[in-house]
């Protein structure tokens, strides 16, 4: 048997729209992991504070109700954290007492000057207590967009640590094919995925169940996506789901009768690389799982199907990525030259200045 690694998918409730709490009960998380042994722990799609379920039933289309939409908006924002954050101190702080590496699903503030754009990202902090880095949802997904900005190239990580090549991706991201190959390509080993909870497809297999049945895996779109993303990359998935039974909503919530908290039900679970269930799917209650990865796993698997190595054909297709992100202000740093630096310049290359101002202005300088 070769490295082994134990890792912890926590199905977490959140405390509902209440970002002390919730970090202060995933703090307890983290703690209870560390002491179960885990290295690697992962937590739900945006637990802090909350998913939006709200999503689907939320706008301003009537006035009488324009508090309740101002009020929601405004106390999903505050509920949301920043990077770094006395929140994400006391996060990090926690990681390093249990020596523990955590993929934390957050509402994220952004941080750019003059924003206030939230993200639905993945905190990414070692077991030395430093935030190794962040990574934005690319792409939300349908009634999300009105919540979330997107992520740029600079989400796009896999960070190098002692216990392997660590990256994640939220949600539908996990389906795209261009970004499972991205992952793979930077050695990623052990992947964090992370889901606002369990669905599945109603009787004719058509439309999304919202009533929170739980019905036969195959019946879920996530079934088949953590585990051909295992398989596919050939690495250990980490999977997990938040759990929010409707009860933890206050009745206080005004849109808390319109909204599809039927979602989260979980459905956390851990797969290998050859695409079976280390650990099957649960649901409906809070816990955490464990499995111990061998990583010589991935080895085997390889042997068979190395999306990286003989079963790849570099000479047939291949994957631009860009690596650094999009700003909205770009500053420039334009070169002005006095006439006598110019005619002197010219002068001394057999140039006139015409045709040295001319080469400036293509260089970008002049």
């Amino acid at each position: 048997m070769g490295k082994i690694v134990r890792v912890a998918s926590v199905q977490a409730k959140p405390a509902f729209m209440d970002k002390k709490r919730t970090v202060e009960k995933y703090c307890a998380y983290i703690e209870e992991a560390g002491n179960q042994g885990a290295q690697l722990m992962v937590t739900p799609e945006t637990g802090i504070p909350t998913y939006p379920y709200w999503r689907g039933t939320f706008a301003y289309i009537n006035p009488k109700k324009s508090k309740d939409w101002r009020d929601t908006v405004i106390a999903f924002y505050e509920n949301s954290i920043r990077i770094p954050s006395p929140e994400t101190k006391g996060l990090c702080k926690v990681a390093k007492k249990a020596n523990i590496y955590c993929v934390i699903g957050i509402n994220e503030q952004d941080d750019r000057i003059g924003s206030k754009t939230l993200y639905n990202t993945q905190l990414f902090i070692g077991r030395d207590g430093e935030i190794l880095g962040r990574h934005r949802k690319t792409v939300p997904t349908y009634h999300e967009r009105t919540f979330w900005g997107r992520g740029d190239a600079r989400d796009l990580r896999v960070f190098n640590t002692d216990i392997g090549r660590i990256g994640g991706l939220i949600c539908y991201e996990n389906h795209m094919t261009l970004l499972k190959a991205v992952m793979a390509s930077m050695g990623e080993e052990i992947h964090a995925c992370c889901w606002p909870g369990y669905w599945t497809f109603d009787n004719e297999n058509r439309v999304r169940d919202l009533s929170g049945r739980i019905g036969p895996l195959h019946t879920s779109d996530q079934d088949c996506c953590v585990r051909e993303y295992a398989f596919e990359t050939q690495t250990f998935v980490v999977s997990s789901g938040l759990y929010l039974p409707l009860d933890e909503v206050p009745d206080s919530f005004p849109f808390k009768e319109t909204s599809n908290f039927n979602f989260g039900i979980g459905g956390s679970c851990i797969a290998g690389p050859f695409g079976t269930y280390l650990v099957e799917p649960v649901f409906n209650k809070e816990t955490i799982i464990y499995a111990d990865l061998d990583m010589d796993d991935r080895v085997i698997a390889k042997l068979v199907f190395d999306s990286m190595g003989h079963y790849h054909r570099w000479d047939l297709v291949s994957l631009n990525l860009r690596k650094e992100g999009w700003e909205p202000v770009k500053i420039s740093e334009e070169v002005h030259l006095r006439p006598d630096v110019l005619e002197t310049v010219a002068k001394k290359y057999s140039l006139s200045t015409d045709q040295l101002q001319m080469i400036l202005e293509d260089l970008g300088l002049g």
